[in-house]
């Protein structure tokens, strides 16, 4: 999110495209049987309207260059499973977390932590998926043998949907310390971000991104072992202890 690159689909490109299809295609010809590749929801599209989540086989709709070339890699190695006999996997994850994570789900849970008062109270309409690293291993280690998994692509999810107000409190929980929340209506979060520059930090937090995993779990008879809470028991766990 931080990119610098004069134009950053080329770098993408370069790493997200080339070299995952030079490693594909050395794969086939030295005799590997499937290739599972781990593409991006961003593939699918930034956001989803309440309700209506992302499925699998939804048309794709990448926005930015990373999403394009996640993409792009994906047609690449489909087309590559028509001309050999290695099979193909593709797995399109949501927000992973877990223990030793970074970025924004490590500042929330340090925001949390340190007990700062949040204005993200009122943020209990939106829907947001996610996904424990656990649970993605897990559906990983599936599609290895699996027969139904060959040249299908797959969301993954932790199979509960929560509001950001709702993800606050229940990381709040898992860290032993309550989050403090008082609300400010959506509409004002996003004008005050646009104000300053940060929409897109704005749309991570009031807008919705869900995903339908019915597919991953009817085709491979899957479901996430682990759940939202003791994925983020563990989180907070690791947290602590590196504090």
């Amino acid at each position: 999110m931080r990119e610098h690159a004069a134009d950053p689909l080329i770098e993408f490109r370069r790493v997200n495209v080339d070299a995952t299809l030079a490693l594909a295609k050395q794969a086939a010809v030295a005799g590997v049987k499937r290739f599972i590749f781990i593409s991006s929801i961003k593939v699918n599209g930034e956001e989803t309207v309440t309700g209506h989540p992302f499925r699998a086989d939804d048309i794709p709709a990448p926005l930015d260059p990373y999403g394009v070339s996640k993409y792009e890699a994906e047609q690449g190695l489909l087309a590559l499973a028509n001309t050999s006999e290695m099979e193909i996997v593709i797995i399109r994850p949501v927000l992973i977390y877990g223990p030793g994570v970074k970025a924004n789900f490590l500042s929330m849970m340090t925001w949390i932590d340190r007990k700062i008062p949040l204005p993200l109270g009122g943020l209990v309409d939106n829907r947001r998926s996610m996904v424990a690293i656990d649970n993605l291993i897990d559906l990983i280690s599936a599609c290895l043998d699996h027969p139904a998994a060959a040249n299908q692509i797959f969301l993954v999810s932790d199979g509960e949907d929560l509001s950001t107000a709702c993800l606050l409190r229940r990381v709040g929980n898992a860290l032993g310390t309550p989050a403090i929340l008082f609300p400010i209506p959506a509409w004002m979060l996003v004008l005050c971000a646009s104000l300053i520059g940060k929409s897109s930090v704005a749309q991570r937090l009031c807008g919705s991104l869900q995903v339908d995993i019915s597919k991953t779990t009817s085709l491979l008879k899957w479901a996430p072992p682990v759940t939202l809470d003791l994925a983020l028991k563990k989180t907070a766990s690791f947290f602590h202890s590196h504090k």
